[in-house]
């Protein structure tokens, strides 16, 4: 089966055994959580979810990603700005897609 998801503002294409690195959820590490915003599930389309589709999926690891700098800079005038940010994800492992 093959569905497209959304998680975090984002859609994934998802198939069983996929895995997805996603915006972080609030779910220990070896804990399997319940994804209920499905699109699509075999060419069947929601409007804008399907009530009868659940996706189980296994938290495998949270983390941070690489760090990103931001440099900030005006020319002329002494203006310089350094940042990180490192944004948080979770890795989802898709162990099963259920139609009702």
């Amino acid at each position: 089966m093959k569905a497209i998801v959304e998680s975090g503002g984002k859609q994934y294409y998802i198939e069983e055994g996929t895995v997805l690195y996603v915006e972080k959820i609030d779910a220990e590490e070896g804990k399997t959580i319940q994804l209920d915003h499905v699109l699509m599930c075999n060419g069947i389309s929601g409007r804008p979810y399907l009530e009868n589709v659940t996706v189980k999926a296994l938290v495998e690891k949270q983390g941070k990603q690489k760090k990103l700098t931001i440099f900030k800079y005006k020319p002329k005038k002494k203006y310089r700005r350094t940042q990180g940010h490192r944004q948080p994800y979770t890795k989802l492992v898709i162990q099963e897609i259920k139609v009702d």
